[in-house]
């Protein structure tokens, strides 16, 4: 039963660190689509307002345009998933230290009314 129960919390505990990495990983790639962004943007605008206004339909410059308009909602994705995913990883290792305090006083009657008998 112990083997069990302490196989149990090692599972906990390695789920738990896998949502915080992968939660990590989202944050630390956040820094490099945010440079991406930034390219993007510098070589868009810096460019005059009438050649961005007459660039044709499918041309790479209204493709750069279309990039730069999803990239706040890929950036937002990245932030929000990767806290939700640390997040979870915290859940789950707070309800693997709640089973064990929830464990210890069953144990604890166990072991006392053994002494007993």
């Amino acid at each position: 039963m112990k083997k069990v129960m302490m196989l149990g919390f090692m599972m906990l505990f390695v789920v738990s660190a896998v949502f915080a990495y992968q939660g990590i990983a989202m944050h630390n790639q956040v820094d490099v689509e945010e440079t991406k962004f930034h390219e993007l943007q510098e070589n868009y605008f810096s460019l005059d307002k009438a050649t961005r206004d007459g660039a044709a339909a499918g041309s790479e410059l209204s493709a750069n345009l279309v990039e730069i308009q999803k990239y706040p909602s890929t950036l937002l994705q990245l932030k929000l998933v990767g806290v939700g995913k640390i997040l979870t990883g915290i859940y789950v290792l707070l309800f693997g230290i709640l089973i064990a305090l929830i464990m210890m006083p069953i144990r604890l009657g166990e072991m006392i009314n053994k002494s007993k008998k």
